[in-house]
């Protein structure tokens, strides 16, 4: 398997410390949110960032796909909101997705049938298969 492209990030200090790649192109505050007994602050959370990553990664899939099928499209938007909940199995925590989708420029059935294929071509999808419930709506 060849890598195409590898990063590494460094936490320190978990919620309440800071995030930062090896190179310091990359640095973000971590802070607990509100609801979690954090203090309001422009810091971010690990929810934030899997919901960039993941909504991202979504929607670049997504173009890819349509592109690579030379269907013209006039903008899609992947809104990501990630839960922490309770896992009921262990006591725990856990994560859940639900994943927004709107394609403007093609039909209802297209833009089904392209959310579809960029769920099953998406890294991020397949890394949580099975480990992270996600919903998917198409708009």
């Amino acid at each position: 398997m060849r890598t195409l492209y590898e990063t590494t990030i460094i936490n320190t200090g978990g919620r309440e410390g800071i995030v930062y790649s090896e190179d310091q192109e990359f640095q973000l505050e971590v802070a607990k949110p509100k609801a979690l007994g954090g203090k309001v602050t422009t810091a971010t959370n690990p929810e934030q960032l899997f919901a960039a990553g993941y909504g991202a990664c979504f929607n670049s899939a997504l173009e890819s796909l349509l592109e690579g099928d030379k269907i013209e499209i006039e903008k899609s938007e992947v809104r990501t909101t990630v839960s922490l909940v309770r896992d009921t199995d262990n006591g725990g925590l856990k994560l859940v997705v639900k994943l927004e989708v709107s394609i403007d420029g093609i039909d209802e059935d297209q833009k089904h049938q392209y959310v579809e294929k960029a769920h099953h071509h998406c890294p991020y999808s397949k890394a949580v298969k099975d480990s992270i419930d996600v919903e998917i709506v198409v708009i």
